[in-house]
């Protein structure tokens, strides 16, 4: 299987710069990019996760944590460099819903049919929700409701979310790796196995910097393309963020997620889509907007009205369906259909 994505990252990737250099084809360019970036995603999750099980817990925790959304926030620079605002924000919203509702939900499916209940830590399960709620109801929530309730507000008020939604997080990463790491122990199942890597950790940082520079040429031609894509299939470039762009960028995420879930690792799991929510909504996001502050590009934490209520919506069904510490099936199949509610909804925005 790694020899496969290993074949796929250079194919795609060979095909991608020949259409860039070549063809000119904006379309296509989109399409490939995409394709391309899917492998490369693939590689950079096994770099990552192989770099932490040899480096340690603290450490590991501070590199997933760094790494894990690295095309969300490639992706996200070069869209504001383009001034493509709304598909920044776009992409914001639709890798949190993504995450909660996509990837979570098709975990709880997929290991429920082999496992009736699935069992994870309720301590981290209520951190996570409450930190989403903080991250995503009020940094988010706040700010887009001051904003359409007023004709004009300060930018402060942006910048207050920004600077507390990234300290916050951090402050996180202190509680759950140094000061309370005692109580974020994974529940052990007896499938739970530790294989360790067969490189060594240097060549794993390297194929991780190769990777990710590939990522960022991939990332800059699919950005270049959006417009492009946006006018041949009438699609809207929100739609293009919220379900495009997002299900690209978190492609290894999502398997990693579902595959850990088939092996009843569910707190590996629930770790994946929900820790991955929170790098993005308070690691990314805070970033984007700092990036885009010294950049001039105006980006401000006020989304549309859809955003905004798909975000909440899909925090609030996961929070109450984790809250118990317990999984099954049906939950998932529930996660799964919101999700395809709200991508229904985006998809018949005008483009």
């Amino acid at each position: 299987m790694n020899v496969l994505i290993y074949i796929a990252a250079v194919v795609l990737t060979a095909w991608s710069m020949g259409v860039h250099v070549w063809m000119h084809s904006p379309v296509m360019q989109f399409f490939v990019s995409s394709a391309a970036v899917i492998p490369l995603a693939a590689i950079m999750g096994r770099a990552t996760e192989a770099i932490a099980a040899r480096s340690g817990e603290r450490l590991g925790g501070l590199l997933s944590a760094t790494f894990g959304n690295a095309v969300e926030l490639i992706i996200g620079v070069f869209s504001l460099k383009d001034g493509l605002i709304p598909l920044v924000k776009s992409s914001i919203t639709g890798s949190i819903i993504s995450n909660l509702l996509f990837v979570l939900g098709l975990s709880f499916f997929v290991g429920g049919l082999r496992h009736p209940i699935q069992r994870f830590n309720v301590r981290v399960a209520r951190s996570h929700g409450s930190m989403l709620m903080l991250g995503i109801g009020v940094a988010f929530v706040v700010p887009t409701a001051f904003a359409y309730s007023a004709a004009h507000v300060s930018p402060v008020l942006s910048y207050g979310a920004a600077s507390v939604s990234l300290i916050v997080y951090l402050l996180g990463l202190y509680f759950s790796l140094f000061t309370h790491r005692e109580l974020f122990q994974a529940i052990q199942h007896e499938e739970d196995e530790d294989v360790a890597p067969r490189r060594s950790i240097l060549a794993h940082v390297l194929l991780l910097a190769v990777s990710t520079v590939l990522v960022s040429l991939e990332s800059d031609w699919l950005v270049g393309s959006v417009r492009s894509i946006a006018v041949h299939l009438g699609w809207s470039e929100v739609f293009i963020g919220v379900v495009v762009v997002a299900i690209i960028g978190n492609a290894a995420e999502h398997a990693s997620a579902v595959w850990m879930a088939w092996k009843n690792r569910m707190d590996l799991s629930l770790e994946i889509a929900v820790g991955s929510t929170l790098q993005v909504a308070m690691f990314i996001a805070p970033v984007l907007f700092f990036i885009g502050a010294i950049m001039g590009v105006p980006f401000t934490f006020t989304f549309t009205w859809p955003e905004v209520v798909s975000m909440m919506a899909a925090v609030l069904l996961v929070v109450v369906l984790v809250m118990d510490g317990e999984s099954n099936w049906l939950e998932g199949a529930m996660a799964f259909g919101a999700y395809v509610v709200l991508a229904a909804g985006f998809y018949s925005l005008p483009g």
